[in-house]
């Protein structure tokens, strides 16, 4: 035989190839479409990470802007219940030719007022009374005294303390009884 002429395919030889050539076709194309619905996920999660990622931005900066506004307008209140108390003072002093009895009367009035205001505010006299146990987060001892009482109790309060919310604005201060 020459090399130009070509021994005859064996039949089945090409029937075996054709199969593996097929198989390999369809083998493809599987992979194609497994591909395809990978980049079809992908860009579905990838559409869902920049969704939720612009919601968590939009969430924090949403709660930065609250957190300004509550910060700047967190004494409003507490303004709005003060303006009252200097309404009454200045009254007060406009009144030329009043009596003692008339400024003590406007005094007490616009403590009243100013007690108020206060309370509506949580802000709480920290006033102990005589014989009451000292309580080193609500009192300052500004001096210890022999007195007739048990020891490391409140003698007398010099000055009223005050709390907001529970948490100490300033304390009360106190003399204390010395211990026997």
């Amino acid at each position: 035989m020459s090399n130009n002429e070509q021994a005859p395919q064996n039949p089945e030889n090409e029937a075996a190839a054709g199969a593996a050539d097929a198989a390999t076709d369809s083998s493809e194309a599987s992979l194609q479409a497994q591909l395809a619905d990978l980049q079809a996920r992908h860009a579905e999660v990838s559409d869902a990470y920049l969704r939720a990622k612009a919601e968590a931005e939009n969430t924090r900066r949403r709660a930065e802007d609250e957190m300004a506004k509550a910060r700047k307008f967190a004494i409003e209140s507490f303004a709005e219940s003060l303006v009252p108390v200097k309404d009454s003072l200045e009254a007060a002093i406009a009144i030329q030719n009043a009596s003692n009895e008339q400024l003590l009367e406007g005094v007490h009035a616009t403590l009243r007022q100013l007690a108020q205001a206060l309370e509506r505010n949580k802000v709480v006299e920290v006033n102990p009374a005589a014989g009451s146990k000292f309580d080193p987060h609500q009192h300052q001892a500004i001096s210890v005294v022999p007195a007739d009482q048990e020891a490391n109790t409140v003698v007398a309060v010099l000055q009223k303390g005050y709390l907001i919310a529970e948490r100490v604005l300033r304390p009360a201060l106190v003399t204390v009884a010395a211990p026997k």
